[in-house]
């Protein structure tokens, strides 16, 4: 035996680089957009060789498309959490509020993940119209199929989208401007228990929206 081999990288190791490499991504893509982010200056904040890259994400382009992986969900848990044929209508609002508030549970790393949504939206790549295609698209029409289930549709049409558009709209002002609120009222974003209180209270609020569509078809047809 060689003594003088040196011992191989452990699995572990090689996790905790990749790690370290997809969070320093994650930060320097937010501040400077996808273009202006070396390869360099990644791998120097994250603590590891450049060729390390190359190595866990093929290039830069596989780097940056793994950073936007790792902060969404797979569309099919997200909706597994609301779209149940045996939930009723107040189980499916809270898993639909519950899976889109989630990410306010990850304190600073919320932060840096949105500002890296901010900078594909203005300085597109591709990333966010593949996002919307793949990763909204089917939430927006499980959501709607369930709200249209609820209402004794037989298909969501527009005013059904429209309904799950001003629903979902509610969590997003939470997760684009969470700032507004922790400035204004931060007890209200405080927490477990504060994002809690958010998913019941939005269920209560996009239930009265639905009993007003309800309302609406009604006079509709009369």
């Amino acid at each position: 035996m060689n003594e003088k081999a040196k011992p191989k990288k452990s699995r572990a190791d090689g996790e905790q680089s990749r790690e370290r490499l997809l969070l320093a991504s994650m930060r320097l893509f937010a501040e400077q957009g996808y273009s202006r982010a070396s390869t360099r200056e990644i791998a120097l904040a994250a603590g590891v060789n450049v060729a390390a890259i190359s190595y866990y994400f093929g290039d830069k382009a596989g780097l940056y498309r793994a950073a936007f992986t790792a902060i969404s969900p797979a569309p099919a848990d997200n909706i597994a959490m609301f779209d149940q044929p045996h939930f009723t209508l107040r189980q499916s609002l809270e898993g639909f509020f519950q899976q889109m508030l989630a990410p306010l549970l990850e304190g600073d790393m919320m932060e840096i993940c949105m500002r890296l949504w901010f900078r594909e939206m203005l300085e597109p790549t591709g990333i966010w119209a593949n996002e919307i295609e793949n990763g909204i698209r089917p939430e927006q029409d499980a959501f709607s199929r369930v709200l249209a289930r609820h209402l004794g549709q037989p298909a969501p049409d527009d005013e059904t989208h429209r309904l799950a558009f001003s629903i979902a709209s509610m969590a997003l002002m939470l997760m684009m401007a969470g700032d507004v609120v922790k400035t204004i009222r931060p007890q209200l974003m405080a927490g477990p228990e504060a994002i809690a209180t958010w998913t019941a209270r939005l269920s209560d609020y996009a239930t009265a929206l639905i009993e007003a569509e309800k309302i609406r078809i009604k006079e509709k047809t009369a």
